[in-house]
């Protein structure tokens, strides 16, 4: 079986093209191709995990090229996502020194309806966490700069009674951030924020300039049940990825990773997840999982089980995933092969 950072390779290549061809002479001039699943090319999520990975892919190979490319991938981002639909404007409160007050679009298909475009707080914090790996990677400040613009733009309109002892979060606003679109409140949106800005915060290293914004998600966090249960193995992937950034430190992110932990003991038992399973699932969920089991690596068992998982999956993967599909599925798919970007510790 060819090594992990081949099939890595390989993967990403699926959605943004033969950049194996690229000199690195020519690759500040590359263009990423459309293909990212979402509005005019761009899918907020799955552009993220390719930024991620590409920093991967430089630290894996040393080669500049790759950090090129995540530069180019971002601005592309910015310059389709941090626009109006029509792409005839910025979204309101973006100017050229600053693009991402406006936030950024999920890049959904439809304008409207259940489904439609928008602005997802896990999507943003994401995007603040490609945008702060990047500035790590690269040394320069700009991009957790601009993660820290994005920070401050988008977080008072995911708050209802912010400024009450009883605060909560909605789970999708507008594009214009003007209204919520989906008023209950994500699962792990104020966990994420709370790690995410604490990182932006000490990357920045200028004391507490995210305080009030980190004050916030904290006191969402105090009212919310102590202990995080899910059955979704994309939940627990991504739980379990932002607890190890805190596990040793707070006792929250231990108490999530624990029960995270048991859950996927649960759903990756031999018993019950087998090749025979794996039409009733959805491969990128899986893989989310399996990135936030990597990342963790503190249980033997699951330690153990993933790369089975993952073996069992690369047989299956054209066959049971839709074509809308394919893009996220195959960043994702890279990153639960090789999440170095995603690792405390990864870039340095």
């Amino acid at each position: 079986m060819a090594s992990r950072l081949n099939r890595f390779r390989i993967a990403m290549q699926e959605v943004y093209g033969s950049f194996d061809r690229i000199r690195i002479e020519n690759a500040a001039d590359w263009t990423p191709p459309p293909n990212s699943g979402g509005h005019r090319g761009r899918y907020l999520w799955t552009d993220a995990f390719g930024v991620l990975n590409f920093l991967t892919l430089y630290k894996e190979t040393n080669q500049t090229k790759f950090l090129a490319f995540a530069k180019r991938l971002t601005q592309t981002v910015h310059d389709v996502l941090g626009w109006t639909r029509e792409g005839t404007s910025r979204l309101p409160g973006a100017t050229d020194q600053n693009e991402l007050g406006g936030g950024l679009r999920i890049g959904k298909t439809n304008a409207e309806g259940s489904d439609g475009d928008g602005q997802y707080h896990h999507y943003l914090t994401l995007w603040m966490f490609a945008l702060n790996r990047l500035s790590v990677a690269a040394e320069d400040r700009i991009y957790n700069d601009q993660a820290i613009s994005l920070a401050r733009a988008i977080h008072p309109h995911f708050f209802l009674r912010r400024k009450t002892s009883n605060p909560r979060m909605v789970w999708k606003i507008s594009m214009d951030m003007s209204r919520p679109l989906v008023a209950s409140q994500g699962h792990l949106d104020a966990t994420t924020g709370y790690v995410i800005f604490h990182l932006l915060q000490a990357t920045a290293n200028e004391g507490p300039i995210l305080g009030e914004e980190i004050s916030d998600y904290k006191r969402v966090m105090d009212l919310t049940e102590a202990r995080y249960e899910s059955n979704d193995t994309l939940d627990l992937g991504m739980a379990l990825w932002i607890a190890h950034w805190c596990a040793r430190t707070e006792t929250w992110a231990e108490d999530m990773a624990q029960s995270c932990i048991r859950s996927l003991h649960g759903i990756f038992s031999e018993e019950k997840y087998t090749e025979r399973t794996l039409g009733h699932r959805l491969a990128f969920r899986e893989f989310g999982a399996l990135m936030g089991i990597e990342c963790y690596g503190q249980d033997d068992y699951l330690n153990a089980r993933a790369p089975l998982i993952l073996d069992l999956w690369e047989k299956h993967i054209a066959e049971l995933t839709p074509e809308d599909l394919m893009p996220i599925t195959m960043v994702m798919y890279a990153s639960a092969l090789l999440p170095t970007a995603f690792g405390k510790g990864g870039l340095h």
